[in-house]
């Protein structure tokens, strides 16, 4: 770090030059907890060394503190350390798309959009609303968040695919049980460090009014912003901030990182194994189920890895899929 930092106009740019510095000090993070554990193991082995020595209740007590303290350590490191990719420390861009399935499927988009911005609150990120377009009769029609964070790409790369569900309708007034289905893409976001190249005449820049009839989420006036991206069909819209110059950066960001993302993908030839992965938002292309009825249960189809606590699953707790999945040699290469 040091020696990067004192190379010849390092801090000529300071955009770049902070960005280079995040990368830095995360994988920093990493190697001193490393060197944590490393000298609590060296502490608990003259632990050991004394207890054999010299027998007693309290040296094994004080010892198998330690090893179970040292044994969440080692386990959250090893964790740790399958977020070895090369974005994988970056923040992440996540979209939320509602596909077959109506107003149910708008709804399931909101309780999703809900799961994971409890579950950034649990892991201690940062989420930015770029843009939530409200649904006419319920939840949403479309939902973007930038989440900030060590790592958060790293994570949250496991949750791209199809997230099926399977309840009750509460918009049946027969009470018939329906399944709806949500898009769910996560992009790396890229520091200005990485050069991703923008021709503007290849860009479409429309602005237009916040639509939808909540408040929370969105400003009223004409600032949102969409750009479509006319080479590849990519389109990105953001309506969070009353400026439309703050929209449009964000919006480019956005459209940025989606370019990165497809970049990485050509260049590892992996151009039709994406596309199999982005199937249609519908029947058979889910990664996961969240059934509701006719008994509670969530499985990743992956994995298999399930669980019968659904409301803990809705209130953010999804590491126990997040870590079967990267845990994974299969995904681990694909990443």
């Amino acid at each position: 770090m040091e020696k990067q930092t004192s190379q010849p106009g390092f801090w000529d740019d300071n955009r770049s030059a902070q960005a280079v510095l995040r990368e830095t000090t995360a994988h920093k993070r990493w190697v001193e907890s490393h060197a944590e554990v490393q000298t609590e193991l060296n502490d608990i082995e003259e632990l050991l060394q004394l207890a054999e020595a010299e027998p007693g209740t309290d040296d094994v007590a004080e010892l198998d503190a330690a090893l179970s303290e040292l044994t969440i350590r080692f386990e959250k490191l090893e964790f740790d350390a399958l977020l070895s990719g090369p974005d994988d420390f970056r923040s992440a861009i996540l979209t939320i798309h509602p596909g077959a399935g109506g107003t149910e499927s708008l709804d399931w988009a909101d309780m999703l959009f809900r799961m994971y911005n409890r579950w950034v609150e649990r892991r201690g990120f940062n989420a930015d609303l770029m843009d939530y377009q409200l649904g006419e009769e319920a939840g949403l029609k479309s939902a973007t968040l930038e989440v900030k964070g060590d790592y958060a790409y790293g994570f949250l790369k496991a949750e791209s695919g199809v997230h099926r569900l399977v309840r009750i309708s509460p918009f049946d007034a027969n009470s018939r049980r329906h399944t709806s289905f949500v898009s769910v893409y996560v992009y790396p976001v890229v520091d200005d460090n990485i050069e991703i190249e923008i021709n503007d005449e290849d860009v479409r820049v429309d602005t237009y009014r916040a639509s939808g009839a909540g408040g929370q989420h969105v400003n009223k006036t004409s600032s949102a912003i969409r750009l479509t991206h006319e080479p590849t069909g990519i389109v990105v819209t953001c309506q969070s901030e009353r400026s439309q110059h703050r929209n449009k950066d964000a919006a480019f960001t956005v459209l940025k990182s989606r370019l990165y993302q497809l970049k990485k993908e050509e260049e590892a030839a992996k151009m039709a194994k994406f596309a199999e992965t982005k199937k249609k938002i519908e029947w058979g292309s889910q990664i996961r189920s969240y059934v509701f009825h006719p008994y509670n249960m969530v499985k990743d189809h992956r994995t298999s890895t399930e669980t019968g606590n659904v409301q803990a699953v809705m209130d953010g707790d999804i590491d126990r899929f997040i870590e079967a999945y990267l845990s994974d040699p299969q995904f681990r290469q694909d990443a």
